[in-house]
């Protein structure tokens, strides 16, 4: 079950995943599950058995040169009324929400001093009783 407004996921966009793994496994003990997406692959960091974070190739709509950065997810209870409330606060909505398949809804927005950070409301889990 998730918090909302608590941090929910990290994950690692890097010009090198392969150099990243083998860092974090190296230091961390961290291993990966590698999954298909349709821009290549997705890599579920796992500490023994639980994920842990995610790491995936930059993605092609970054702007050149942007550095390998983490990237964190705050869990909102209804991300489409929170991104609502954005501007009016002085933030940006970056993008709008958008559904991620079983993974929740997701969206990415910029506070009023340029942080920008993704909320997301996730889907229900498996062993959830939702």
């Amino acid at each position: 079950m998730f918090e909302h407004g608590q941090f929910y996921w990290n994950e690692l966009m890097t010009t090198d995943v392969e150099k990243a793994k083998a860092f974090y496994a190296r230091t961390l003990g961290w291993s990966y599950e590698s999954m298909p997406m349709p821009e290549g692959e997705y890599n579920l960091i796992k500490l023994g058995e639980a994920m842990v974070g995610g790491m995936m190739q930059m993605p092609t709509q970054m702007p050149a040169g942007t550095p390998s950065h983490w990237f964190s997810y705050v869990s909102v209870d209804n991300v489409d009324t929170r991104i609502a409330q954005v501007v009016a606060a002085g933030g940006t909505v970056v993008s709008s929400a958008f559904d991620v398949e079983g993974v929740g809804r997701i969206g990415i927005v910029s506070d009023p001093t340029g942080a920008t950070i993704g909320w997301m409301t996730p889907a229900p889990m498996d062993d959830e009783d939702a």
